[in-house]
């Protein structure tokens, strides 16, 4: 009998046969390898338990002057920032209108039409409407979705709004405490009047809503209430839907009737004008929704301020075929051509605390931390000029959008940039233009006023001068604070050239104007037929073309940037095909993997046939590069041919330190569509199909949502031989050597395979032989004094050739590979 040690060499390589590939790792998934063996990588956790509309493809990290932790997120539908786990919408608006009376509602109806013949607005883009009144029952204020409607000019929305949901315990009150703006049910008259604090009748059982505590001997109940962005009037329905759990006994898709309201606050009862529902006691989860339908069939709204965000974006890259879908003259006369319809990508920035950003194609937008996630509180006078007071510092030429849950004075306007002008510290006077004249404000305003946290757009800033129109990419400069557009609308024109760079005054975002005074600037790229990305480097600037890479230099005045070609005919990815670890750049090719340290180089790829047969070339858009410079890898996120809907659901992993720093490479399937790896961070960061954020080397299971799933993880080796292959050989016992470090289960376990062949093209044996086993589960015992696990496993095996395989299903459970032994005996040629 022989012990044979099965010690392998670090990486999975299938670039050539299983049996060519002996004494190495053919298949695997969700594994890594450290010090030459492979273990099961980290799992991840979710952020917190919110979420973000659309699919995230850009994240940035940085940190205020009042050391407040951030990240931008961009999606396809909206740009947020992260913060304490919860996402702000920052998303710029595209246009703001004023309409009079577009609401048209059908009775019984949740669906608005909408009339605005003043543009601004596409179809699937979002709307926030402000200064309403009621129409059918429905003051319909706050976002929402739009749809295209079917006649011009036209669109359409649903009566629909989150819900915050008060549940009330079914508690007596005595008058003299009763809250003003609660919504209270009568228990008992006793000396009370409550007709004196908003009770219709003095009569138990009536539910009202206090204004004011009260007082004398009489009872109420606090009543279960809800909140939302819309205002109703009583006797509207309203159904509700969640994304878990509603208060009980509140039921999805039951038709329910407003009773009590008050504002943006009301109750609901089974019946119109009936008893309100307690919720007493009961628990509720998720995000709750109501559907409120038009209690007549009207037009109307009065005068309503529509402001429309940024146009949406695909999630995907989308064919476009049939006319149009192809360049001029591609294709024969008549025949429509393919293309492909771009998805939305942002690059972002940091500039000092606050953040510069935009979408590929898009303009430029700054967002200023100065006014806060939430927008900065204001109050104004009506007065020529008005004052508007605020609890910050203004300077003059201080940008601003105001916002309102009510109406602001005459003179003053949802959504409209304005301009601080002779500002005296917290008090200051506003102009619709750059150091223009002060604005008067008439009549009257209600409500709470905000200095909103939405991004504007560069261009908009007092003294903003020539900033490009559109752009492919935007980088801020490391030290010098250049911000550089890659891809870029000409000086002094409209017309894009997508090879142009354009670069802003030195410490000054918003001018763009070259001058011999100003560092502003523009070159030209002359290798390839667009910029694609660009990525700080070591003292300089990484530019990629679709054919070449450049090196951007900061050189001084006059030329001040100076681009120099470092790669030619090279291909890249996508946009966020790039990642730079340890002072290399990686980046993935259209056909093979490539880095540069000073020089350009092929990285040889011992995966490289299977991933690029495998990957979906149509997609190639989606690829997303990361480092996770804990374990020194390089991973590549993309879209297999696997694929049903389009979306991410492999990667591929380049660790560059095995191999006494060769390198090597492992692959599996996992679906992320952003990755930041950032030393702000405690971990690693992704962005998810659940839309939200992880924590990745968090854990060891994955808990993308509030369930904790098991991470299924193994590895399989190429084909060894039994002896040297002219044998058969019987294997009867395996000495596992393995370790369960970090796991959290009670008793850890993995499965042990060995799969014979009887040569290199049989194909795996089952079952091994006559009355055997092939496969053993590895337990660990115990934890002290050293770790303890299954010592042996007996089997039964017979072949020429033998495959292992190692692999992980349960929860709790994470574990390295050392060097397993199988006792084998020589058994026949044959």
């Amino acid at each position: 009998m022989t012990l044979k040690k099965i010690l392998l060499r670090p990486g999975v390589n299938k670039e050539n046969t299983r049996y060519t590939s002996e004494n190495g790792w053919y298949d695997c998934d969700k594994i890594r390898f450290r010090q030459g063996t492979p273990e099961k990588i980290g799992g991840w956790t979710q952020i917190s338990a919110q979420k973000f509309l659309g699919v995230c493809r850009s994240l940035w990290a940085w940190v205020t002057l009042g050391a407040q932790q951030l990240l931008g997120v961009g999606t396809n539908l909206k740009f947020y920032i992260e913060s304490g786990g919860f996402y702000y919408d920052i998303t710029p608006l595209n246009q703001t209108n004023t309409l009079t009376n577009p609401f048209a509602m059908v009775s019984g109806s949740s669906t608005v039409t909408v009339t605005d013949a003043n543009g601004g607005y596409s179809n699937n883009n979002y709307v926030t409407f402000t200064g309403s009144t009621s129409n059918g029952g429905i003051a319909l204020r706050g976002e929402y979705f739009l749809t295209s409607g079917t006649v011009a000019n036209t669109y359409t929305v649903t009566a629909q709004s989150e819900a915050a949901i008060s549940i009330a315990g079914n508690v007596s009150t005595t008058a003299g405490a009763f809250v003003t703006g609660g919504s209270y049910t009568i228990l008992s008259i006793g000396t009370t009047d409550f007709t004196l604090i908003g009770a219709s009748a003095n009569t138990v059982g009536v539910a009202f809503i206090a204004t004011g505590a009260g007082t004398g001997t009489g009872t109420a109940k606090l009543n279960t209430f809800f909140t939302t962005q819309f205002q109703l009037a009583n006797g509207v329905q309203v159904t509700l839907t969640t994304t878990g759990v509603l208060p009980s006994p509140y039921v999805v898709a039951t038709t329910y009737f407003v009773v009590n309201t008050s504002g943006y606050t009301f109750s609901l009862s089974l019946t119109s004008g009936g008893v309100v529902i307690d919720s007493a006691g009961s628990v509720q989860s998720g995000i709750q929704t109501v559907t409120a339908k038009a209690s007549s069939t009207a037009t109307g709204g009065g005068t309503v301020r529509a402001a429309y965000q940024l146009a949406t974006g695909a999630s995907y890259a989308a064919a476009v075929v049939g006319w149009g879908g192809g360049t001029w003259g591609s294709g024969l006369w008549g025949i429509g051509t393919s293309s492909q319809q771009p998805f939305r990508m942002w690059s972002q920035s940091n500039f000092g605390e606050d953040l510069i950003f935009g979408p590929s194609g898009g303009g430029i937008y700054y967002w200023d931390a100065t006014f806060g996630l939430t927008g900065t509180t204001f109050t104004v006078t009506i007065a020529t000029p008005a004052v508007l007071s605020t609890s910050i510092t203004l300077v003059n030429g201080m940008v601003m959008v105001l916002t309102t849950t009510g109406a602001l004075p005459t003179g003053l306007n949802v959504g409209q940039v304005y301009y601080v002008i002779n500002s005296t510290g917290t008090d200051c006077n506003l102009s619709a233009t750059y150091n223009g004249a002060a604005i008067n404000t008439t009549g009257s305003q209600s409500g709470v006023h905000k200095i909103a946290s939405r991004a504007i757009a560069a261009e908009d800033y007092g003294g903003a001068t020539d900033v490009p129109i559109a752009q492919n990419y935007i980088l801020v400069s490391d030290s010098s604070r250049f911000v550089f557009a890659f891809g870029a609308t000409e000086y002094g024109s409209a017309t894009f050239n997508p090879m142009l760079i354009r670069w802003s005054d030195q410490g000054d975002p918003f001018n763009w104007t070259p001058s011999p005074t100003v560092e502003a600037g523009f070159t030209y790229l002359s290798h390839g037929s667009e910029i694609v990305t660009a990525m700080q480097g070591r003292q300089e600037i990484l530019v990629w073309t679709d054919s070449s890479l450049y090196s951007l230099q900061y050189v001084g005045a006059p030329n001040v940037w100076a681009p120099q070609i470092v790669g030619d005919n090279t291909s890249i990815a996508s946009e966020n095909a790039t990642a730079y670890a340890g002072g290399v750049a990686y980046w993935m090719g259209v056909d093979k993997f490539y880095k540069y340290d000073g020089r350009t180089q092929t990285l040889n790829c011992d995966l490289r046939q299977y991933v690029f047969e495998n990957i979906n070339k149509s997609q190639f858009t989606q690829v997303l590069a990361g480092s996770n410079e804990g374990f020194n890898e390089i991973w590549w996120f993309y879209v297999s041919n696997d694929s049903l809907d389009n979306s991410i659901d492999s990667y591929v992993v380049f660790n560059y330190m095995e191999n006494q720093g060769q390198g090597c490479w492992y692959y599996g399937s996992m679906a992320r569509t952003a990755w930041l790896d950032s030393g702000l961070r405690d971990y690693p960061i992704a962005a998810t199909y659940d839309y939200n954020i992880v924590n990745h080397e968090q854990g060891v299971d994955d808990n993308t949502t509030l369930v904790t799933l098991p991470i299924e993880a193994f590895i399989t080796s190429a084909e060894f031989d039994v002896e040297d292959g002219d044998r058969f050989g019987f294997i009867w016992r395996v000495l596992p050597d393995i370790t369960f470090r970090g796991s959290t289960a009670a008793s850890p376990q993995v499965t042990m395979y060995l799969k014979p062949m009887q040569n290199s093209g049989s194909g795996y044996n089952s079952p091994a032989s006559v009355g055997g086993e092939n496969n053993a589960t590895v337990t660990r015992t115990a934890i002290l004094p050293i770790e303890e696990f299954t010592g042996q496993i007996y089997t039964r095996v017979r072949g020429r050739q033998i495959a292992m395989e190692v692999r992980s299903t349960a929860a709790g459970v994470t574990w390295q590979l050392g060097s397993p032994r199988i006792d084998i005996r020589q058994d026949g040629r044959r």
